[in-house]
């Protein structure tokens, strides 16, 4: 790892930066057309729902053997791979002629973005020294928002020019674009592990149990509300009749301050500590999910989603940054493949969970009810992020 005095978080454009952005504008691009994709194939709209949902699926079933992956070929090798994969992927989803060859598809390509993003974590784990480490991984994480804006955008420009299926042959031309940027990118750093039996993984989470119990659950939670943020303040504006336009409109404006935010974000937890951007960031989350009842009108509704968003961007590439903080250095890859999957795993249950309190005890009550999980994940950062993290010196 370089010295904090000779490093430049510059230099990580061409082998993270880059390479990050264009595989999440394409994964962003493909989101919102698959359900679409689906019921052209003849499936009814539970069916596209779920078919929909096997991104998250091929996520969560690759989080762990891709440890052992990015082990035998280095973290740069399994990024270009995965980019590759989600090609393969994407050529699958443009001949499928029925729901279950598309199914395929996408679990693929959920399957080659778990690839993508441990080996990518593992590297800026690995590459970048401990004094420039947040504000590298806020970057990154301003690279995620940045494909959610632009990837959506694509979609739509390119379905009302070209139609539907011309959206897949763009995923495969940012995925294609990833995987050439990573092979003609000089910097060829790569760790010194060697390939390790699939069990490994679970061996390094036992062994790591109090970290991912504490900190790692804490990290889930605040992954849980971001999920419930995303989905419930378009399902809240619905609830109280806000237009569509108005709602799409807000939802941008708030999505820019958000992205706004990243790189002081990094600033913040670099100077200040991990703490100094996590506690208030699942705080000022909870608080807006438990204050969802005062937004009842167009003004209100604005107010709480840049409240939201304020809270959201305080803390952007916090996930990362802790679970880079906490692996071990004899076993990041499988350590971050525990950490990715504990938190994924939230992520996928935020949205039946929300589904399921709103058939029972209302849409409200049950952002209140998440509002109290976050609090709950708020004592466990403050009370379990490492003092060594807190105080290292720039």
């Amino acid at each position: 790892m370089p010295k904090p005095n000779e490093f430049k978080i510059s230099q990580l454009t061409t082998s993270v930066f880059v390479p990050s952005a264009l595989f999440s504008i394409g994964e962003y691009a493909l989101i919102p057309i698959i359900p679409a994709s689906a019921e052209r194939l003849g499936a009814d709209l539970p069916t596209a729902g779920l078919i929909a949902g096997f991104v998250m699926l091929g996520t969560l079933l690759a989080d762990v053997p891709a440890a052992r992956f990015v082990n035998a070929v280095g973290e740069r090798k399994a990024m270009m791979w995965s980019a590759l994969s989600a090609v393969a992927g994407i050529l699958i989803a443009t001949i499928a002629d029925n729901i279950f060859a598309l199914g395929a598809a996408v679990l693929m390509v959920g399957a080659s973005a778990a690839v993508y993003a441990l080996a990518r974590h593992a590297y800026m784990a690995e590459h970048v020294p401990l004094s420039h480490r947040a504000r590298a991984l806020a970057f990154l994480g301003g690279t995620f928002r940045a494909g959610a804006f632009i990837g959506p955008l694509i979609s739509a420009a390119v379905i009302a020019t070209l139609g539907l299926s011309a959206v897949l042959i763009f995923c495969m031309g940012f995925w294609l674009a990833t995987a050439l940027a990573l092979l003609f990118n000089k910097d060829d750093k790569t760790s010194n592990a060697i390939a390790t039996p699939l069990s490994y993984t679970w061996v390094i989470a036992k062994r790591e149990k109090k970290k991912l119990l504490t900190v790692g659950v804490g990290s889930a939670i605040l992954g849980i509300l971001r999920t419930t943020r995303q989905i419930g303040i378009p399902l809240w504006a619905l609830y109280i009749d806000l237009p569509a336009e108005k709602t799409a409109l807000i939802i941008g404006i708030a999505g820019i301050i958000d992205f706004a935010l990243f790189y002081t974000s990094g600033q913040i937890m670099d100077k200040f500590g991990r703490r100094a951007a996590a506690v208030p960031t699942l705080i000022g989350l909870s608080l807006t999910h438990m204050l969802i009842f005062t937004a009842t009108t167009e003004t209100t509704f604005f107010a709480l989603a840049i409240a939201m968003s304020l809270a959201n961007g305080l803390g952007s590439g916090i996930i990362l940054t802790l679970g880079a903080d906490l692996a071990p250095a004899d076993a990041r890859n499988e350590f971050l493949a525990g950490y990715r999957l504990l938190v994924d795993g939230g992520v996928a249950a935020a949205p039946p969970a929300l589904a399921a309190l709103a058939a029972t005890v209302g849409l409200g009550a049950g952002l209140i009810g998440f509002g109290f999980l976050g609090l709950a994940g708020a004592v466990l950062l403050h009370r379990f992020i490492p003092e060594f993290v807190q105080h290292q010196k720039r």
